[in-house]
This record gives C-alpha cells, structure tokens and sequence, in this order.
C-alpha cells in the first residue's frame, strides 16, 4: 500500500502545497518510483529535439555496446532452456545481433516521427470571447509489465521518451539479465545526452514488485501489460493504478466463398506461418462451405509445418485430398492461442455463421477475411468487434512499425482513450488550456 500528504511549505513570504509521498509500503519499488516522479516533472517539458539527441544517442549506444547485451542475452536464453522453457517463448527471449540493430533503427525511426506533446487537439473561440484549446500532453510515469520479450524494454523507453514520459519497466525474471544491460546502456546514454535520472528504470523481476507496482496510485499514472493472459487478468483485477489493457490475439482469418485461391493461400500462410510467437499470428482459420479449395489450403498448410485441429468438415475436405493427421477440434482449441504451429479450422455455413463464431471467440485484437465479394467484405468490416480488421492481408500487418507509426508499447484491445497498436500519441493524455483577458464569470 501506498500513502501520501499534503505537506504545506512556505518560501518567500508566499505560501504552497506540495504532495510529499510515503514510500514506505513500497520497499521494492520505492525508490524507482520516485525518480520515476521527479523524472517525470522534467520531462514534461524537454523540447523534441533534446529528445531526438537522446533516442539517437541511445541508438548508437546499443549498437556499440551489443557484444554486452548479446552476453547477458545469452546467459538468459541459456537459463531459461535448461528450465525447460519452450521453443516459442526462447524466440522472444532471444537477441542477435540483427534484433538488436533493429531495436536501435526502432528508436531512430522515433526521431522522424512527430512529437505528440503539445499537439492542439481542438480548439475554439467561445461566444464570450474565451480561447478554448485542448492540448496533448504526457501522461507521467508509464508503468509497463511484460514477458520474456527484452525488445520492448527498448521500444517502452523509447516510446515514453518522445512523449514525454518516464518509464518504470517491470519485465520477465527470465529477461533480468539482458534488461539490466539494456537499461544500463539506455541510462547512460540518454543521461549524457541530458535526460533526468530515472527517465527510464528497471524494477525488481518478482512477482511482489508487481503487486507494489498495481498499487503504487499516486506515483504511476499509468500501468500496461504487455505478456499472456494470465499477467494481463492479474493486473485487470488487482490494479488500483489506470490500466491501458493490452490483449492476447486469438486472432482469425476468415476466407469466404468469393476468395481468390491465390491470395487466400498466401494470406492465410503468413498469418500463420510468418512467426508464430507473437499475438497478431492468426490461430484460427474458418472457411465457407461453398469455398472449393479447402483441400488445397489444407495442404499448403499441413506442407508448411502446421499441425491442423479441425471440425467433421474440415477432417472430410482433409481426407478427399487424402491428408491425415487432423486432430479433432474442441472449444480448447477454438479459444487457444496456440503461440505455436498449430492452427484450428472449421467450416461454416455462411459470413454470419462466421462472425457468430468470432464473437464468442476472438480476444479483440486483430480479425481477417478473404473475399472478392465487396458485400462479404462490408458486411464482416462492419460486424466484427476488434482492435484491427484486415482486408485481404495478412493479421501480421496489426504492428505499430507496419502501420507507420514507429515503435509499439502493444495491441490495445480495449475500448477506452487507446485502442490497436498504442504508438506515441495514445501515450498522451490531454489538458485544456483557456485563454481570457480578464474574464470573470
């Protein structure tokens, strides 16, 4: 728990207030959050091209320094394979030195990204002659809680950065080591290139230091997990800090009876296939009983590596092109998401049959269809409820980078201030400025 006063000061003869905060029910994270605070104040008002100076100087600084990343990544990923951990979650884990060039062009693609801080997002001129604008501003100290990935140790900083917030980073206890070189390089660059200490800090990799975090309101002002189900429920339900929720993708791809067998066939194989360790990696496929060429994409499928978990219809399509080793589909496999090269199938009557299927199922985030029907494609485009809908595309094109936007925090699934990819402006919060000249009401 957390605690706070007003403590009144008096300077110069004028009297203020100042918030004093008590960290003393915060003993792992105590400390962190303050300079998190103080750093916070700071940047708030930072120009962009200080901020510019310092992602470019960060950049440059993991590239230099990636031989001592690349060690504690490797001591990691060592780590966590002798704990048994699977092939899926050591891919995310993993780093070399082309993750780490890219991570380092992620924080330079920021730089020519425009600063959101400070954007009028609305304004006018009210009948009585007040000037009335609503101006984006940082959201403060950005708490992030996520798994195994270190690469978004560096995106979170970079993106807090450029909108003018601190970051405090809670990653895996499987990521300590290479998440302690990261932000130990970040640090020093960023404070060498005039950054506040504690603009970005890395908090304790235990399960306590989540739970100090969740309840440290008044230090953060905002928390986003980023990692499998269970951590996002846990900070759902127990957090008394805001939470921007980032979701798990059960996402699907849907090819009606007017797709094109060539383009339904490369959609569904890159979503699937491309990397099946992230959350927009399609899981499931549903197909319309009047499409032709199940068996095909069946065996495109199956000729790529995936192992199929299907409904009676799709075993029948599978056993007139003589393909075996379907596994029979149940409501496990409709709400997995797999992380893996697993997809389930199902045969529906129709689009609306299909939409009905993705409303009990989806998890919100990313949704596709095939189709050359343009009333096939308005009638799903307008039916279906999630983060990102995609029109003979690929599910891997839900990304931040992809959609122009720079690096990612996540896939917002929630309906509330931000939702799809959560780039710098959604890392904003906004304050109305109103100008008179000597108004009185």
């Amino acid at each position: 728990m957390w605690c706070g006063r007003w403590s009144h000061h008096r300077t110069g003869g004028c009297a203020y207030s100042a918030y004093v905060f008590d960290v003393t029910g915060l003993p792992l994270i105590g400390a962190a959050a303050l300079r998190a605070r103080s750093a916070a104040r700071v940047l708030r008002t930072v120009p962009t091209d200080a901020k510019d100076a310092a992602l470019a100087a960060m950049a440059e600084a993991l590239v230099e320094r990636a031989d001592e990343i690349l060690a504690a990544n490797a001591a990691d990923v060592g780590a966590a394979r002798e704990a048994g951990t699977s092939e899926a979650i050591l891919d995310r884990l993993r780093l070399d030195v082309g993750r780490i060039e890219g991570v380092a062009a992620a924080l330079r693609q920021l730089i020519a990204l425009p600063d959101p801080v400070g954007d009028v997002v609305r304004g006018s001129r009210l009948p009585n002659g007040l000037e009335l604008r609503q101006v984006r501003v940082p959201l403060g100290v950005v708490g992030i809680v996520y798994e195994a990935r270190p690469n978004v140790t560096v995106d979170a900083a970079g993106l807090c950065l450029k909108s003018g917030n601190a970051a405090l980073l809670r990653g895996s206890a499987s990521a300590f080591g290479t998440n302690t070189a990261l932000v130990a390089v970040l640090t020093e660059a960023g404070e060498k290139a005039g950054l506040p200490a504690g603009f970005v800090e890395l908090l304790p990799a235990d399960r306590a230091s989540v739970g100090e975090l969740l309840n440290a309101r008044g230090h953060v002002d905002v928390v986003i997990p980023r990692g499998g189900a269970s951590l996002i429920q846990r900070v759902v339900r127990e957090s008394r800090v805001p939470v921007i929720e980032t979701g798990e993708g059960n996402c699907h791809v849907y090819v009606d009876a007017s797709a094109d067998p060539a383009i339904a066939e490369a959609v569904v194989l890159n979503s699937k296939t491309h990397r099946v360790s992230v959350c927009n990696s399609a899981e499931t496929l549903l197909v319309h009983r009047d499409y032709p060429h199940l068996p095909r994409l069946l065996q495109a499928l199956a000729g790529s590596g995936v192992a199929l978990h299907g409904d009676p219809g799709t075993i029948d399509a599978a056993a007139r092109s003589d393909l075996g080793g379907v596994v029979p589909a149940t409501d496990e496999d409709w709400a997995a998401e797999y992380l893996s090269m697993d997809m389930a199938v199902r045969v529906v009557d129709d689009l609306p049959q299909a939409l009905d299927h993705i409303e009990r199922w989806s998890t919100g985030h990313t949704e596709a269809i095939v189709a050359d029907s343009a009333a096939a494609i308005a009638a799903f485009t307008a039916g279906v409820d999630a983060a990102a809908v995609l029109v003979n595309a690929s599910t891997r094109f839900t990304d931040g980078g992809e959609f122009g936007f720079g690096a990612e925090i996540g896939i917002s699934t929630q309906k509330l201030h931000a939702r799809g990819p959560l780039g710098l402006p959604e890392l904003t919060s906004t304050t109305y400025v109103v100008t008179g000249r000597g108004h009185i009401r």
